[in-house]
Order: structure tokens, then sequence, then C-alpha cells
């Protein structure tokens, strides 16, 4: 690892350490705050990041995924501590949907080994325009059921939580939050325990980007497969300082009008990308 950074010039080294010091700040904050596990806002940061150190962009946003995936599984275990200690996290729904949250993770990385670039670049961007407007736009608070749906409808809701935020290198709490506080779970019960459900989604995940890009071409010094453990030490340590500020935060703050202004950065982030993918 050091070894690598010592072989970038300085500007680059800079740009580098600074962008991953405030994307894993950022991130942490976020997956305590709104359960959505950071990796929303470093799948385009590591994947701006790479560009400026020059990664084969055939394999550029494989990586930036695999390695959000990797760096989702320390902020996991710290935001779900941080929850745990104020009684916010449903064990019972974890256990219900995590069999088919695991299989859909490790589906989500088969299905990104066989996705072009452009592909999955393009993937992110429009789930990330349908995810700002559902934070945006979406009723706070509204129930359509009494309690999460049971074993068939559970492996359903499971699975696709999985694949998605897997291919998206996500925590799912943009996913699993929304979805548990339309069965009536409590928007903070819902958090707590899409932190759990993060856990999931980051193990299988990452391993299944692992194993899926092992041996491909262009990838980045330090890598196994798409997950990039130069990234992976550097993030890291950021994030688990700062998700218990978000845990904390997410007793006292206004949330709703935190995921207006969040929107507002994925709405950007999600255009950037797509004109980017057109104009070449």
């Amino acid at each position: 690892c050091c070894d690598f950074l010592m072989e970038l010039d300085t500007q680059t080294l800079v740009l580098l350490v600074s962008g991953l010091i405030g994307a894993g700040l950022f991130a942490g904050v976020l997956a305590g705050l709104l359960g959505v596990g950071g990796g929303i806002v470093l799948v385009p940061v590591l994947f701006e990041l790479f560009g400026v150190i020059g990664v084969d962009d055939e394999v550029r946003m494989h990586c930036a995924v695999g390695t959000s995936l990797a760096t989702i599984i320390a902020t996991s275990l710290s935001s779900i501590r941080a929850h745990k200690k104020r009684g916010s996290v449903d064990f019972t729904i974890v256990k219900l949907w995590a069999p088919w949250i695991a299989i859909g993770a490790i589906v989500g990385g088969v299905i990104a080994r066989y996705l072009p670039s452009e592909g999955l670049t393009g993937l992110f961007a429009f789930l990330a325009l349908f995810v700002a407007a559902h934070m945006a736009f979406s009723p706070e608070h509204k129930v359509l059921r009494q309690g999460v749906p049971g074993p068939v409808g559970s492996a359903g809701i499971g699975s696709v939580i999985g694949i998605i935020s897997s291919l998206m290198g996500i925590g799912g709490g943009t996913l699993s939050v929304p979805t548990m506080v339309m069965c009536a779970v409590p928007p903070r019960v819902a958090v707590g325990t899409s932190s759990a459900i993060g856990l999931v989604i980051a193990i299988f995940g990452a391993c299944s980007f692992a194993a899926n890009g092992f041996g491909a071409e262009g990838l980045p010094v330090g890598s196994i497969g798409y997950v990039n453990l130069v990234g992976f030490a550097l993030i890291v340590p950021l994030t688990m300082l700062a998700a218990p500020w978000g845990a904390h935060l997410a007793h006292v703050l206004p949330t709703q009008r935190l995921k207006q202004a969040f929107s507002f950065f994925l709405l950007i982030v999600a255009i950037r990308m797509i004109y980017k993918l057109v104009t070449g």
C-alpha cells in the first residue's frame, strides 16, 4: 500500500488521499444517520479517483463497487454497535431476510462479471436517480401493511434488495429502510436494522466481486478481484470513526430534510455519470 502511494506524483497523491478522507468520513456519517451504508457516496468517488490514478476503464466501475462493498463490512459493524446500544436493531427481521439477501448479493457479483463497465456505470446512475427521487418526494412514514411479509414475501424482498445493492455497491439501506417503514417498522428501528442487513450484503457481495473479478486484466495494484485493498485500508478507519456520529445524529436531527438534501447530491452524481456515458 505505502509503496504504491509513493509511486504517485504529489498532486495526484494529495487528490487521492484527500478524496478518500472526505468520502470515508461522509460515508461513515451517512451509514449511521440514514442507514444507507455509505456506498452510495463511495462508489462515485472511487470511480473518479480510480480514473485519476489511471485504472483501466473496463474495470474501474467494477473495482469501485467491489471496494465499496468491502468497506461497508467495517462501517456496518460500527453502525450496528451504535444502534444496538439504543435498542434500534430488530434481529427478527434480519434473520428472516438475511439468507435471501446473501443469495441476492452473490448473484449481483456474478451479474457484474458479465456486464461491461458502461453497463454497470449506467445501471448505478439510473438507480441513483431512482433513489434520489424517492428520498426527495416519497411521503414520510407511509405504511402499507402491518408487519413484514412471511417467508415467501421475505424471500422476494431479500433477493431483490441483495441483487440491486450488490450491483450498486451499497449497504441496502436505501431499499430496506423504506420497505420496512412501509411495513410499520418505526423509522429509527428501520435505520438500525438496515445496518445489520448491510453487513450481510457487504460480506457476500464483496466476496462475490472478489471471486468474479479474480484474474481480470487492468486491475489496480493491491486488488483481490474487483476489491482494492489500498482503497479499503485508507477508507475503513474513517468510516468506522464517523458511523457512530451518524447514529447519534439519527436520534436528534430531522432526517427527512437531510434525505432531501442528500437526494440533490445523488441527482448531480447520477447526471454527471450519464453525461459522461453519453458523451464518451
